[in-house]
């Protein structure tokens, strides 16, 4: 795991330098995400850790991954995780393995999470812009996907596609840890 100071200031600089390239003033930005200027000032300022949430409306306000957003290896053009960053998937008995890779910006954000619920946990997700679409593959357990109200009952080894355009969230009501791979594909800013 990297160091959360190592995070904080990855974020400060990177949500300064998209926002300057975008040519967004503080008060665009904050129009854009629905984040308050004087929260982003404090983001930018290494001030405080914001939630995910935060740190999703703004990645979406400016058309890029999270990933992205909280990148604190800006020394090369060429990602590389090193073993003790990533985080495992899949493993085969002869050596074989997948890890959660972070994510790519063409054609527009595209990201790869890995979910560990226990049985209670929940979380909520504000809407995403129009045209984003998730995956969600259950691996162990059974997640209960809220979205428009509504909830679905995706079982292990089962995989549910939805528009994420609307506050959506994720839930263990099951009796045992609940593990599953989301993808998110954004599309791309309009210019």
């Amino acid at each position: 795991m990297p160091d959360p100071d190592v995070i904080s200031q990855a974020l400060a600089r990177n949500l300064k330098r998209l926002r300057t390239e975008r040519g967004h003033t503080l008060d665009a930005l904050s129009a854009r995400s629905g984040v308050s200027r004087g929260m982003i000032v404090q983001i930018e300022q290494v001030r405080t850790n914001p939630s995910v949430g935060i740190v999703v409306r703004l990645a979406d306000a400016l058309g890029v991954s999270i990933a992205r957003l909280l990148d604190y290896d800006d020394t090369s053009v060429v990602k590389i995780v090193a073993a003790d960053q990533a985080v495992p998937l899949w493993s085969s008995p002869i050596g074989g393995r997948g890890v959660l890779l972070n994510g790519t910006e063409a054609p527009g954000p595209l990201e790869l999470w890995q979910w560990d619920m226990l049985p209670g946990d929940s979380h909520t997700s504000d809407a995403h812009p129009a045209g984003t679409v998730e995956l969600a593959r259950v691996d162990q357990g059974e997640l209960t996907l809220l979205l428009d109200g509504r909830e679905h009952t995706v079982p292990a080894g089962s995989t549910a596609s939805y528009e994420a355009a609307h506050p959506h969230g994720y839930r263990n009501d099951g009796t045992e840890p609940l593990r599953f791979t989301l993808v998110v594909s954004v599309p791309p800013p309009a210019r």
